[in-house]
């Protein structure tokens, strides 16, 4: 399972009601795993088809979730980015949904590096905005973030994913403005596409690991033209909440071609009742990793002077059926992500590097990681 910010859009659906509803969505009891109502009316899995399914799902959570390394024309300043729609349907409740957008500039020469994110959440159909398209998409989603009760928020421009049936993408917001090609196949993670929570039901989850971007990004009040690769994830199901401790989560983009995907998901105990990755060759050879072949280490911790939370700050990942030993390193220690406003979770996500040692050879690389139950709500 890749992530799963749940705890979904409570506060959205607090601005739908005019006032505090959940701080939180049910968190889990017990097992590491928590299922909603069961929708007797949907037999899983189903075989994901595409672009049929880059476009909402009647599911009870969902979201498309892209990130990726950019680089300036001279190569002298390079950054990170995240760029993500939520969408959560509970009951009798509008559909509602959520937006975060961050941009890490990694430290070069100079400069030290630095971290900005913002985040809107809006109510109702309208964020899905595919059907008034004047040319073809597979999705679209524009979310303004508008709350009549705020007027700051009101007239605000978009900000924008596209999704087109070629399997390219466009994503416009908070100082990015990027072209995404599709690059190579999709990939279908746990074998076809559906990652199986025992009784907590599953997840459809497809990603693309290698999409070659272009664009710009602002920062600071400067445009900076910008080319780099993405990472796009897309998951879906009847599920509300999995890992009662949170989940680390990593994709990795290997120097040699190789792409890798690694998903932890920890019990309140520690314990990793679900663990798996996605290996993706140079050759494009997509292979599963069971979770017993995968080693992870904490090698450091960094403490957040915002939240006051210890997170994990750098890792050791061996495994052994492909013969990987590589370290991870953030690029920047403060990536800390408070979205309590329009999710309720503080989470970790940021950029990181990637050096180690791949079939006995130097590898090096560029990595995603995202932690979650590191920190406490307050």
């Amino acid at each position: 399972m890749r992530r799963i910010l749940l705890l979904l859009l409570s506060a959205v659906l607090a601005a739908a009601c005019s006032g505090p509803l959940l701080a939180n969505s049910p968190a889990p009891t017990g097992a590491p795993f928590e299922q909603p109502d069961p929708r007797p009316s949907v037999v899983d899995p189903i075989a994901i088809e595409l672009p049929r399914d880059d476009a909402p799902h009647d599911r009870l959570t969902e979201w498309w979730y892209v990130t990726g390394h950019l680089a300036t024309v001279s190569g002298a300043r390079e950054f990170g980015y995240e760029a993500v729609i939520f969408r959560a349907q509970r009951g009798g409740f509008p559909v509602t949904w959520a937006s975060h957008i961050a941009i890490t500039e990694k430290p070069r020469g100079d400069r030290t590096g630095s971290f900005t994110y913002d985040q809107r959440a809006e109510v109702g159909p309208q964020v899905n905005i595919a059907p008034i398209m004047s040319r073809p998409v597979s999705a679209a989603f524009a979310i303004t973030g508008a709350n009549p009760l705020d007027p700051t928020t009101l007239g605000r421009d978009p900000w924008v994913m596209l999704l087109l049936p070629d399997g390219g993408m466009e994503i416009g917001g908070n100082g990015l403005m990027l072209q995404l090609g599709a690059g190579r196949p999709p990939v279908l993670h746990d074998t076809d596409g559906w990652v199986a929570f025992a009784d907590a039901g599953g997840s459809y989850y497809y990603s693309r690991t290698r999409m070659p971007t272009v664009g710009t990004l602002t920062i600071n009040g400067e445009t900076l033209a910008v080319s780099g690769s993405s990472w796009f994830d897309h998951q879906w199901g009847d599920f509300i909440a999995i890992g009662g401790g949170g989940w680390d989560w990593f994709a990795l983009n290997l120097s040699d071609g190789s792409d890798l995907m690694l998903s932890f998901v920890r019990a309140k105990d520690g314990s990793y009742p679900l663990v798996y990755g996605t290996w993706v060759t140079a050759a494009g050879v997509v292979q599963h990793i069971d979770g017993a072949d995968i080693d992870l280490t904490t090698l450091s911790t960094w403490r957040s002077p915002h939240t006051g939370a210890d997170w994990p700050a750098g890792w050791r990942v061996r495994i052994a059926p492909i013969d990987l030993d590589v370290t991870v390193t953030p690029e920047v220690a403060d990536q800390e992500l408070n979205t309590v406003e329009s999710t309720g979770v503080i989470y970790w996500e940021g950029a990181n590097a990637v050096t180690g040692r791949l079939a006995g050879l130097p590898i090096t690389g560029r990595s995603y990681v995202e932690l979650t139950g590191y920190a406490t709500l307050r």
